[in-house]
Order: structure tokens, then C-alpha cells, then sequence
């Protein structure tokens, strides 16, 4: 085995160690020294691969993200051209990350509580990962207002994504308002539902 792929194989031993131990114990329970034990290395061998803990942590949610899409592309796209086909494929994509989260609690809580070091920006590799995710949202936002510019729609992807994501990140919370799960995914229906039809409204307002 060459250098290159010892690398790679410990790169991904790393990465695959840290996965395990932040969706058993939260990213707080996340310890570098752990995570050279279950990848089988020296602790010293972590920063020969990444710069820092930061990095793998940043990695890690690239990972995550492109497993949240796998998840989402297993929506049924609609064959059917039509308002209700595009409304109710925005509700399975908002049901699908319900249940990603739901699944992967604290690996998904993990993308959203790691805070970046003062002056660092986000890796590349995970800003195609997040664009992807927004990508799902906007191929039916385009059909239901197509007189929207590609930036507008990009925006509203984003804030749709926000207000479903904030039902969840609550809805799942335990220490404050908790939900069943049968009963968040109704409410994801009835919101998500609501605003795509207020889309469509403000588009083509009616006739006074």
C-alpha cells in the first residue's frame, strides 16, 4: 500500500470513528482521543491528516449532508406537470428530512452546533453539499413560480428550508416542545402546503 492510500485509508478510518461516537454521544461527547482509539492510531496521527479537530468535524458534516441527499433523492419526482404534483412533492422532501433527522438526531444536530473559528469559512466540499440539498427545493419552486429570477428563487428555497427545518428543531426537541412524530408530519403537511399555495396566490392574485 502506497503512502497515498495509507493515508486515505486512515483519513477515512477517522472519519468513520468520529461518526460513530457523535451519533452514539452528541458532538459534545465528540474527544479527539477517542477518536484515534476507534480508527486504531496514535492521537498525533489524526493532525497528519487533518490540520485540526475542526476540520474533521467540517468533514464529517459533508458526509452527513451527502447522506441527507441520498435520503431526499428517494423522492418520487412528479411525472405530471401541475401545481398539486409539485405542492406534494415539496411535502415528501420536508417529510424525508423529518425523518433523516429523526434518525440521525445527533449527527444532524452536530451540522448546526459546530460553530466555525473566527476567520475560517466553510470547505468547499461542504458548500456543494449544502447547494445540492437547496438544488431538491428549487426544481419545484421553478415550476410553481417560474417568473421568479434563478437569485429570488434561490433565496426562498433557503427560507422554506428555514421554516421547515425550525418545526423540526423543535418538534423534536424533548425540553420544550416535543411532538409526536405522526403529529409533525401533519404539520410540516399543513405548512408547507399553505405556503406553496400562498406562492402560487401572490403570483396570480385574483380578480377583485
Amino acid at each position: 500500500m502506497s503512502r497515498e492510500e495509507r493515508k486515505s485509508a486512515l483519513r477515512n478510518a477517522l472519519i468513520d470513528a468520529a461518526e460513530r461516537i457523535v451519533a452514539l454521544r452528541g458532538l459534545n461527547g465528540m474527544k479527539a482521543r477517542d477518536i484515534a482509539s476507534g480508527a486504531g492510531c496514535s492521537l498525533g496521527a489524526i493532525y497528519t491528516v487533518f490540520e485540526d479537530i475542526d476540520r474533521l468535524i467540517l468533514t464529517l458534516g459533508a458526509r452527513t449532508l451527502a447522506r441527507l441527499g441520498e435520503c431526499l433523492s428517494s423522492c418520487v419526482i412528479p411525472d405530471e406537470s401541475g401545481a398539486e404534483y409539485e405542492i406534494s412533492y415539496l411535502v415528501q422532501l420536508s417529510q424525508k428530512y423529518l425523518d433523516f433527522a429523526a434518525e440521525n438526531r445527533f449527527l444532524w444536530l452536530a451540522l448546526f452546533e459546530h460553530r466555525m473559528p473566527a476567520g475560517r469559512s466553510i470547505p468547499s466540499e461542504m458548500r456543494s453539499e449544502q447547494l445540492a440539498l437547496f438544488a431538491f427545493i428549487e426544481r419545484p419552486l421553478e415550476n410553481l413560480r417560474p417568473d421568479l429570477t434563478p437569485d429570488d428563487r434561490k433565496n426562498l428555497a433557503r427560507s422554506l428550508f428555514s421554516a421547515v427545518h425550525g418545526i423540526i428543531a423543535l418538534g423534536l426537541e424533548e425540553k420544550l416542545t416535543s411532538m409526536p412524530m405522526i403529529v409533525l408530519r401533519q404539520q410540516i403537511e399543513v405548512i408547507v402546503s399553505a405556503a406553496a399555495r400562498g406562492l402560487i396566490t401572490e403570483a396570480h392574485p385574483p380578480k377583485v
